[in-house]
């Protein structure tokens, strides 16, 4: 607007300098005259053409002072002698009757203007809005504000504004619900902007406020809005009103489908999938919280989806009744807070998302995986109730745990190279299987007594009976070290170590055996009575001989006794397998 009325002014100065260099041309003659005086070429020259911009500019200047014409018609007059003017003067290849026949046309279109006198016609040249037009928008159901800033870059007020808006009964044309009151506005006036600068025009502006409902059917996109404005100048109704178009963004609900898209548009449906998950700790201990990290993605390329809920559930078991039918399920992970739901608003095409969870393990489940279902739930801009659905495996951990009886020992001191009977028994205290569990005994002292117990179920019994053997003397009680160990599912090993009260001595230098000497003189007398004294050292020996014979035979007793149920054990850990 503001380069139309200063491309205006340019054309009122050019044609007063035009006249002004008519008015000092040497020698008056004719336009008829000119046009064939000293020209041998076919085409017009320049003295030509400056006496047929003469001749129109004279014209103009007869039309105004006797029509005495407004403002607008004179900016129209000077248009079409600017245009007049800049035609010939590019004009090479023109003859001097088709310059003659063009003045006569540039003549009429003056008359056409000055027969416009009395009426307004409208033009968006010098009615607009101001850059500071913000784009509204509004989701259906709901109201918005319509703001128009007006400014006027014309010179003449214009006054008795009449505004109103292009309204329609189509959802396609018109967002808003119809209503027959309320849409024509009216105002006195806006103040011409007599310098043409945009700043003077913003400062004079006129604003009018529309408040609209979108309607519920409304469809999702940009409309374009037209505002008819009716107005006078010089106190001359205009025959036809200005338009102005703004644009409002609607948001309709899911599946109402875009404004400007065909009702049967080929798009494909989006898939809402799970790229994959993490958990923080890594490794999950039933009865522990930790936190699920979901990544999910929007696969298509073209579609966006909206108000996308994602629901996530571990529903493990429950008690089945007569009829088959599953009832008082549990959840194997509960959200430590709030709800198990997660909300996200929007996802464009090819987007991605982290849905983050904070939840806490039941203490009493056993060591597996346990499936979490993502269910979700999404709208698109053309279709609503959208639904996907995908499958997590979240491995659970328990800690393994065993406990054992006080180990019995028997006998609890021995000497070096004799035998002694450990037995105790191993209970599977935890909710995970012990696997390949074993009982072995270390030390320089020891030798033996490796017991293989096998696999231990949740709450099983394991029997350990062994016998050990003295190698050396103990020290003292760090001497003799059970070691038990055993493996996870994973096959990782865990090994504990015990002190056991086992005392090992030396074999006494003096049996209590009387002594024989090997020498002649030393020799016993076959024919000599015992003395009552030898005669007891010989009874105490045998007895303490007798003795040692049978502990030995208990012990070997013992010893196959062990070796029969070891026996057994390896026959029955061969069916299980």
């Amino acid at each position: 607007m503001r380069k139309g009325n200063l491309f205006r002014k340019k054309l009122r100065t050019a044609s007063a300098a035009l006249g002004l260099a008519v008015a000092m041309l040497a020698f008056p003659v004719t336009a008829q005259a000119a046009s064939v005086s000293g020209n041998s070429s076919p085409y017009i020259d320049d003295d030509m053409r400056a006496d047929a911009d003469e001749d129109m500019l004279n014209y103009m200047n007869t039309l105004i002072r006797r029509e005495n014409p407004e403002q607008y018609i004179l900016d129209e007059l000077d248009s079409i002698l600017y245009g007049g003017i800049y035609y010939i003067a590019e004009s090479e290849k023109m003859t001097p009757d088709e310059m003659w026949a063009y003045v006569e046309k540039v003549k009429g279109q003056m008359d056409e203007a000055i027969a416009h006198k009395g009426e307004v016609t409208t033009t968006t040249e010098f009615l607009s809005l101001a850059d500071n037009w913000v784009t509204p928008s509004v989701s259906y159901g709901q109201s918005v504000n319509i703001v128009l800033p007006l400014i006027n870059m014309g010179e003449e007020w214009l006054t008795d504004l009449l505004v109103e808006p292009a309204v329609s009964n189509d959802v396609k044309e018109w967002p808003f619900e119809p209503n027959s009151t309320g849409y024509t506005q009216n105002f006195n006036e806006i103040p011409g902007c007599m310098t043409h600068l945009y700043d003077e025009a913003l400062f004079n502006r006129r604003e009018v406020t529309y408040t609209f409902t979108a309607r519920e059917d409304v469809l999702t996109g940009y409309y374009p809005l037209t505002f008819r404005v009716w107005y006078s100048k010089d106190g001359i109704r205009c025959t036809e009103p200005a338009e102005l178009k703004v644009f409002v963004y609607c948001q309709g609900k899911p599946g109402s489908g875009r404004i400007g898209m065909a009702e049967e548009t080929n798009v494909s449906k989006p898939r809402i999938i799970v790229t994959g998950f993490e958990t923080e700790p890594a490794e999950v201990f039933a009865g522990d919280t930790f936190l699920l990290t979901i990544h999910v993605k929007n696969t298509s390329s073209d579609t966006a989806v909206n108000n996308v809920l994602f629901d996530l559930q571990s529903v493990e078991g429950g008690v089945q009744g007569a009829n088959g039918a599953v009832t008082n399920s549990y959840a194997a992970f509960l959200p430590t807070s709030g709800s198990s739901s997660i909300y996200v608003d929007r996802m464009p095409a090819g987007s991605e998302r982290d849905l983050r969870i904070e939840m806490s393990a039941k203490a009493d489940l056993s060591q597996r995986p346990y499936v979490v279902t993502v269910k979700m739930k999404y709208d698109t801009d053309l279709e609503a109730d959208l639904t996907d659905e995908a499958n997590v495996s979240v491995p659970v951990s328990q800690e393994s745990k065993y406990d054992h009886s006080t180990p019995e020992i028997m006998p609890m001191e021995i000497m070096v190279g004799e035998q002694t009977n450990v037995m105790f028994q191993i209970y599977n205290t935890g909710k995970t299987t012990l696997y390949n569990v074993q009982v072995k005994f270390e030390g320089e002292c020891v030798e033996g007594g490796d017991a293989f117990v096998g696999n231990l179920e949740p709450g099983a019994t394991g029997n350990v009976d062994t016998m050990v053997t003295g190698m050396a003397p103990t020290m003292g009680p760090d001497s003799v070290k059970m070691v038990i160990t055993y493996e996870d599912d994973a096959g990782n090993q865990t090994r504990t170590e015990e002190d056991i009260n086992l005392t090992i001595s030396d074999m006494p230098m003096d049996s209590g055996l009387i002594e024989i000497p090997d020498d002649d003189a030393a020799r016993v007398d076959p024919n000599k009575k015992l003395s009552a004294p030898m005669i007891a050292g010989i009874a105490a020996g045998a007895a303490v001989a007798a003795a040692v014979i049978a502990v030995l035979i208990t012990r070997l007793v013992k010893k196959r006794k062990a070796k029969k149920r070891l026996e057994e054990d390896l026959i029955d850990l061969d069916k299980e397998d």
